[in-house]
């Protein structure tokens, strides 16, 4: 079994700048090269992720696995907090 945190591969694809996300809804989108939360618009999506570009994420380090349905990332930053 693969270790790792597992997401859905249809959640993780790319935006236009290059970027490539983890959707957590609502506009918000993980970047997993820089594991940092960042806002986007439907306007910036360019493509599902390829098997290349989580190729690069695995050596980059930040992919543990992955298959045809699933990634498997080895960390994710904490959501930000909402300020009262």
């Amino acid at each position: 079994m693969p270790l790792g945190i597992m997401l859905q591969r249809s959640l993780v694809f790319v935006l236009k700048n290059g970027a490539i996300v983890l959707d957590w809804g609502d506009g918000a989108a993980i970047d997993l090269l820089e594991n940092e939360f960042l806002r986007f618009d439907e306007r910036d999506y360019s493509h599902a992720v390829s098997d290349e570009e989580l190729e690069f994420l695995k050596h980059a380090g930040r992919v543990a696995s992955y298959d045809s349905r699933t990634v498997y990332v080895h960390s994710l930053p904490e959501p930000p907090q909402k300020s009262l």
